[in-house]
């Protein structure tokens, strides 16, 4: 991976699931030109519903993001590009959809807190974390010719 190539942890929550919206939201991330290195539908445990949300233990709405990130299934991504964690973080939104500006994901789909549809990675060390924590056994690496019709690497001149 080349310097500003990075990668970031996405979940899809189960509120994405459950509305049959997950596939779609993954298509926005491709659309923009991630590339997908690791994805799985799978049920979150409590223990690591607990341990993806330690940073926020004690605070009064940390056992509500535990049980709701348990409650039903999630699709794990981790997704990789050019700036990748700011490029998520922007076509996500505000963590508070009512907040969240129309064309992010939250400001077309979601209305209230807890059912905000997406976790996103919010700096490098975090998404390296959480990437491991997430996909012990690694991702994916590969390329894709298309890519140096979206980004300034190997692009013809």
């Amino acid at each position: 991976m080349s310097e500003n190539v990075q990668r970031t942890l996405v979940v899809l929550k189960p509120d994405a699931v459950q509305r049959a919206i997950a596939g779609e939201l993954l298509a926005r991330f491709e659309r923009r030109g991630l590339r997908i290195a690791a994805l799985r539908l799978m049920r979150v445990s409590r223990a690591l519903a607990e341990t993806h949300y330690a940073v926020h233990a004690g605070k009064f709405f940390y056992d509500d993001l535990v049980k709701t990130i348990s409650a039903s299934p999630v699709v794990a991504i981790v997704l990789e590009g050019p700036n990748a964690i700011a490029v998520v973080r922007a076509m996500v939104g505000a963590t508070r959809p009512h907040e969240a500006a129309p064309g992010t994901i939250r400001g077309d789909y979601a209305l209230v807190g807890l059912r905000n549809l997406v976790h996103a990675s919010d700096a490098p060390e975090t998404a390296a974390t959480e990437i491991a924590l997430w996909f012990p056994e690694g991702v994916v690496s590969y390329t894709r010719d298309v890519e140096r019709w979206m980004t300034d690497e190997g692009a013809p001149a």
